[in-house]
């Protein structure tokens, strides 16, 4: 079942150069959806569409946008409550000068009209979901906790929404090769367990073919592959996409992308 649709998203500059041509996408509900190609691909530049975050200059069309079937025209209305974003800048994410627990607090009853002690029992029920059983740890200030501590208190505070679609850009980045696979094992976790539905954006080629369900492959704005994870196992593939699997484990990153 598809969650959410788009249909012929086109993003051009502002001298009306393409930089994402008719792309396509189904994101598959209580599934972990990804998009991978290297850098420059425009991968985040789809996703910021899809949060209707792009830079001012830039101009976005489609032919259609669905959300569970029905059209979306305020994508902001969807977000935090029906669509959570986890960037792969956690650590801004949080005021280092305020109790991690003042701010999850602030965070929920932003979106929820309920007393402080019923979002403080969401949050502490969304702590035990990524294996923080330490209750403790939300009294602490943000850079009192080690990268992973706080990468999965980040998040804790999109899941404690209880978002129909989560979307992570390159959620694993930062982390070293335990904690990112802790953190893949965690949001694979929340997708059998919770019935979420994750799309991500990743360099690593390896978490994909262990974790990812449907792939989108993108190349210079256009996607050139999709399919789920048995057609990139076992089926014939396009040329680009076997040079990735084949000779880059990690795809390069850069700044822009």
């Amino acid at each position: 079942m598809k969650l959410l649709t788009i249909k012929n998203l086109n993003i051009n500059d502002k001298e009306g150069q393409a930089i994402i041509k008719n792309v396509d996408l189904n994101i598959y509900n209580q599934s972990l959806n990804v998009i991978i190609g290297e850098s420059g691909a425009g991968k985040s530049l789809t996703v910021k569409a899809i949060l209707n975050h792009l830079p001012t200059q830039l101009h976005m069309s489609f032919d259609e946008f669905k959300m569970q079937g029905q059209n979306t025209s305020g994508i902001k209305q969807l977000l935090g409550k029906h669509i959570g974003y986890i960037s792969q800048n956690y650590a801004q994410s949080f005021n280092e000068y305020t109790r991690l627990d003042k701010q999850l607090i602030a965070i929920y009853r932003y979106h929820f009209n309920v007393s402080k002690d019923n979002a403080l029992k969401k949050i502490k029920k969304a702590l035990t979901w990524v294996n923080l059983n330490d209750e403790s740890i939300i009294n602490k200030y943000s850079f009192q906790l080690s990268g992973g501590q706080l990468e999965r208190v980040y998040i804790a505070s999109v899941l404690m929404l209880e978002p129909k679609l989560i979307i992570a850009d390159e959620p694993v980045a930062s982390l070293d090769a335990l904690n990112g696979n802790q953190v893949m094992d965690l949001l694979q976790h929340i997708v059998l367990e919770h019935g979420q539905t994750l799309f991500i954006i990743t360099h690593n080629l390896s978490h994909v073919l262990k974790y990812c369900q449907y792939i989108y492959v993108l190349k210079e704005g256009q996607i050139i592959e999709r399919g789920n994870i048995n057609h990139f196992k076992y089926e014939h593939l396009h040329p680009y996409t076997e040079r990735l699997i084949k000779y880059r484990t990690q795809l390069k990153r850069d700044y822009y992308d």
